[in-house]
């Protein structure tokens, strides 16, 4: 087969090669380089084209192949490398050191506000807040559903008011 006809035979079935490189990209603009790369893999390995065989398993089978070959070497690159004595350090995932000195602040802040509710709203968020349900808390209380809601409902409203945000 001469290098025109081959020429030909893949320009031709080119068109068949776009749906398939946007399912594996799931983008367009990726699709066309992948297309674009394939096809110049295809004309640099002409000889490698066995006449008669499929063209078009063989250029999804090129394409495929860029495709995973192009997707490990962007997962490599994701690896972080350095030289440093602390290279250790880089790929462990230890968690940081937090400083809990603001959060135990802002604790004591919102526990203070809490007991600072007057009991009528204190009583029935605190057993919320401690995880009953609002008909458990209704019936410990022996009210009804809604004013426990209401309640609770005021009490982090007027949480929210004494609360500051930093």
């Amino acid at each position: 087969m001469s290098a025109i006809e081959f020429n030909q035979i893949v320009i031709n079935n080119a068109e068949y090669l776009k749906p398939f490189a946007v399912t594996l990209t799931r983008d367009n603009e990726t699709a066309k380089d992948l297309i674009q790369e394939t096809m110049y893999r295809a004309f640099a390995n002409r000889e490698k084209y066995n006449v008669g065989t499929n063209i078009k398993a063989w250029l999804y089978t090129i394409m495929r192949n860029i495709f995973i070959n192009d997707y490990r070497r962007k997962a490599k690159q994701n690896t972080i490398l350095d030289n440093s004595i602390n290279e250790f350090l880089l790929n462990s995932n230890q968690l940081s050191i937090v400083n809990t000195a603001e959060s135990n602040l802002k604790i004591k802040e919102i526990y203070q506000a809490v007991h600072h509710l007057p009991d009528i709203f204190r009583n029935p968020f605190m057993l919320y807040f401690d995880g009953y349900k609002y008909n458990e808390i209704a019936t410990l209380l022996k009210e009804p559903l809604g004013t426990i809601k209401s309640r609770i409902h005021f009490a982090r409203k007027l949480l929210k008011e004494q609360v500051t945000r930093f």
